[in-house]
């Protein structure tokens, strides 16, 4: 709870503004907004750049209340949510396993560890050429893509979880003969998860960013397909609409998982 006094030219006159956790986080928001919003009007006003490149906040506003009455927005960001939702799901599943066979087996990591460290540093975009060519453009392409994009930052945060367990929590474990099963149902798994929630809220954001990526690249309908075909045809009220959305539907994504990380993990600092 914060108290700002204000002094009101007497030092028995005060006002004090109340500001609750929610108003406090509202106007951490809204200002940066605002101010983005006001130097983007006053490069607009100063004409430093044609308005067919810089395109006025109320025209790109009046574009999105088009497309939306028009249904066209709609459709564009449905498919771009359940490609996520699909991509993500089948990824953070894989990224899960993997961490946690990594990081209980040492047979496992010396047999793969290599090869995973190894593909995790090629860059999701560079395997679009390969798989174009033996998925073609369909949907199963950026599925592909986003799963790749979300695997490896749930395998390593799962990984790294799994091996900062406190060593005396694996102590008591050992000291009361739990079975395999019963030491991972019960002190790694909670052990591991601030991270392992980590790991699910960066494949989450890489995930979204992604989807915009593999739909540039080939796709009839989506946010990256809508703003590229924007580009052909020169419509940059459309591509700002695009990149706005883009930007809050993310925001939107990491606000919520760490909404589940503080429910799942009471324990850990507040964001």
């Amino acid at each position: 709870m914060l108290f700002y006094g204000m002094s009101q030219g007497s030092p028995r006159m005060s006002h004090r503004v109340f500001l609750t956790p929610f108003t406090d986080r509202l106007f951490a928001v809204a200002l940066p907004v605002a101010l983005l919003i006001g130097g983007w009007e006053l490069a607009v006003q100063s004409e430093a750049f044609s308005d067919a490149i810089l395109v006025p906040p109320q025209r790109v506003f009046e574009t999105f209340v088009e497309l939306m009455k028009s249904g066209e927005l709609g459709g564009h960001l449905r498919a771009s949510l359940l490609r996520v939702l699909a991509g993500f799901s089948i990824g953070g599943a894989i990224g899960l396993i993997f961490g946690l066979l990594l990081g209980l087996l040492p047979g496992f990591e010396r047999a793969s560890g290599v090869i995973f460290h190894a593909l995790r540093q090629v860059p999701v975009i560079a395997w679009a050429p390969l798989l174009l060519i033996v998925l073609g453009i369909g949907e199963s392409f950026k599925i592909v893509v986003i799963a790749y994009a979300a695997l490896f930052p749930v395998a390593l945060n799962t990984l790294d979880g799994v091996r900062n367990v406190p060593a005396p929590l694996r102590d008591v474990a050992t000291l009361f003969q739990f079975s395999r099963a019963a030491l991972i149902r019960y002190v790694v798994l909670p052990g591991a998860l601030p991270s392992i929630l980590t790991g699910f809220r960066l494949a989450l954001s890489r995930s979204w960013m992604m989807v915009v990526a593999a739909e540039l690249f080939a796709s009839s309908e989506g946010l990256g397909y809508m703003m590229n075909l924007a580009r052909e045809m020169f419509q940059i009220d459309v591509i700002m609409v695009g990149i706005v959305l883009t930007g809050l539907i993310g925001f939107l994504f990491d606000q919520l998982l760490r909404v589940i990380e503080a429910r799942f993990s009471p324990w850990m600092p507040k964001p």
